[in-house]
């Protein structure tokens, strides 16, 4: 390790933290490091640097939040299995597996998890952000986030999500997943064991394993996260229960009680994503989970679909024991949301401009959703009730296929296969309506889509030629 061409200028203007972990990320990247290689104590890599211990501790905390790195009790820190490098793809066809984040120029994309930002450039929105700017600087803000914005959050999850909860119980992040990080850093130690729904969210299993900890897949039906069999050895369990990611199921209140009836008993955290949590199409959403029981849960909320995630503002609502945990780690790491964007979210919420965007955005996806289901009209769809995704059922081994042609014709499509940790139990596309420039692209993406599955499903005789890859303007 201390053979790497590793540096830190001073005279940089970048901060030693940021300029560590960057490096350390390349290395990564290109296979300098390789996976399951023993990284230096942050002691030794201080020392060898000429460093302050806490700018190497930063550094790996952050490449643990993004993957990159994994803890394994008592024996210290190891390059994860997810950061090998990539192979370069075939140059005579097209990515085997399209599913980064960029799209390339000209393509529809259909993947899950990004918000439409066409609406965003309102005056209120660009008044926010200009008084924004001017709010003081202080030396070193205080890790639960600003109080008018804690204040502000409060009552906007007591209006939208029936939950009353005082400010003290609110701790504003920069997102859903660094709140996760942030509870499993602060309330978990290496080795203890976290259930997380199978299929579901990658970057909450990432997350878990980069910590040290063992991701334990539970399973999902149509109504969300299965309670009967959890284990009961579970330190916490992650669930998204408005709109199960990615099936789409709506967690019943039956079970709602039932899952907190095993939280009790076992001592046990629940995680609550409420993802998707603002959209439903079909009636009113249900109140969230933390409602239920505040000192069970810890709940989890983000601006990333409601506005965008470049905002970068989340919020974790817990009893006040789990937000002074994760208070003191967050100092510890300085960790911080941004001052400027807590500040225009608190203006936005205070004038009543977000829930007026709120409203207009669920007018926005349910236009997109009805445009998504009609060009898709004829396959099994799933989860199309709420939220910015539906899945299209496929039978097996027909979604990479399909993913695979409608890429090389312009069109980004995820998958189910690649959020199962085990076997796949239900085979298909998700298709996600708030990246997409317009309803004509959605139009135009989702009936590729179909013909490419008929296609796909349809005898090896019966299927038509290859056809070139599409043209886009």
């Amino acid at each position: 390790m201390f053979d790497l061409p590793v540096v830190v200028e001073r005279s940089s203007g970048v901060p030693l933290r940021d300029q560590l972990a960057g490096q350390l990320r390349d290395a990564m990247r290109d296979g300098r490091l390789a996976a399951g290689e023993r990284l230096p104590s942050s002691r030794g890599l201080a020392a060898a640097l000429a460093v302050s211990r806490t700018v190497v501790s930063e550094a790996y905390e952050q490449l643990y939040a993004e993957g990159w790195l994994e803890g394994r009790h008592g024996s210290g820190t190891f390059v994860t299995d997810i950061a090998a490098p990539l192979a370069a793809p075939d140059a005579a066809g097209p990515d085997p597996a399209p599913f980064g984040r960029a799209a390339p120029p000209g393509a529809i994309d259909l993947r899950p998890g990004v918000a439409w930002t066409g609406s965003l450039r309102t005056p209120a929105w660009r008044r926010a952000w200009r008084q924004a700017a001017d709010v003081p600087l202080g030396p070193r803000g205080d890790p639960r986030g600003l109080p008018g914005l804690r204040a502000a959050l409060a009552d906007l999850v007591r209006r939208a999500r029936g939950v009353a909860c005082p400010v003290e119980r609110v701790l504003v992040t920069r997102g859903t997943t660094n709140g996760l990080d942030m509870l499993a850093a602060a309330l978990l130690r290496p080795g203890d064991r976290v259930g997380v729904e199978e299929p579901g969210y990658a970057k909450a299993t990432q997350i878990m394993r980069a910590r040290g900890l063992e991701a334990v897949p539970c399973p999902v039906d149509e109504h969300g996260l299965v309670v009967d069999g959890l284990p009961g050895d579970l330190r916490l369990v992650y669930t998204t229960p408005s709109h199960q990611y990615p099936l789409g199921g709506v967690l019943p209140v039956p079970r709602r009680q039932a899952l907190l009836a095993w939280a009790r008993r076992t001592g046990a955290l629940v995680a609550e994503d409420d993802y998707d949590g603002e959209f439903r199409f079909d009636v009113a959403p249900l109140p969230a989970l933390y409602g239920l029981d505040p000192d069970r849960v810890a709940y989890l909320g983000t601006a990333s679909k409601t506005l965008s995630s470049d905002v970068g503002v989340g919020w974790l609502v817990a009893r006040p024991g789990v937000v002074a945990a994760v208070a003191r780690h967050r100092d510890l790491i300085g960790d911080r949301t941004p001052l400027v964007p807590q500040e225009a979210m608190r203006l936005l919420i205070e004038r009543g401009d977000l829930d007026r965007h709120v409203r207009r955005m669920r007018g926005v996806y349910a236009r997109r959703r009805a445009a998504v289901a009609a060009a898709l009209d004829g396959l099994p769809l799933r989860g199309d009730t709420a939220g910015l995704h539906l899945v299209v059922e496929l039978p097996a081994g027909h979604a990479a296929r399909v993913a695979e042609r409608a890429a090389a014709r312009g069109v980004l499509v995820d998958t189910l296969d690649r959020l199962y940790a085990g076997p796949v139990a239900v085979s298909g596309l998700v298709v996600g309506y708030g990246a997409a420039a317009g309803l004509g692209d959605l139009r135009t993406g989702c009936s590729l889509v179909r013909e490419l599955a008929r296609e796909a499903a349809a005898p090896p005789a019966a299927r038509p030629a290859a056809r070139p890859p599409r043209a886009r303007p």
